[in-house]
């Protein structure tokens, strides 16, 4: 069963991931992503001040299913465990955090721009 769950947090991970990187392109899903990347700033920064800056209540449940199936030393966030994991490589955990947050930034200010201010230069 934990495998099947792991399986299924990595799914959820990827789908939220690229969410916040690519929704806001497709004009129906521009007001969620805003509201799934809020919820994601919110995890990061809110949850963030009693767990650790970048807080992701996912990766929390899916490490515990880790660490149940025997993984250990594993690093803060999801995204460096798979770049690790794909590359072979042990990537640096802040260049990992500067790539997340300037690709994340930068999509939220395309959603920002997109749905705030393009559209009342379109009215």
């Amino acid at each position: 069963m934990n495998h099947l769950l792991d399986v299924l947090f990595t799914f959820l991970h990827l789908i939220i991931i690229g969410f916040n990187l690519f929704a806001w392109i497709w004009r129906p899903t521009r007001r969620l992503h805003l509201i799934v990347a809020g919820l994601t700033l919110g995890s990061w920064f809110i949850l963030g001040i009693w767990f650790g800056i970048g807080y992701c209540p996912v990766t929390d449940w899916q490490w515990k299913i880790k660490e149940s199936l025997g993984e250990t030393n594993l690093p803060n966030s999801f995204i460096k465990y798979y770049a690790d994991k794909i590359s072979g490589l042990d990537i640096s955990s802040d260049v990992i955090d500067a790539i997340t947050v300037i690709s994340f930034l930068s999509a939220i200010s395309l959603s920002v721009y997109l749905n705030f201010f393009k559209r009342k230069q379109q009215q």
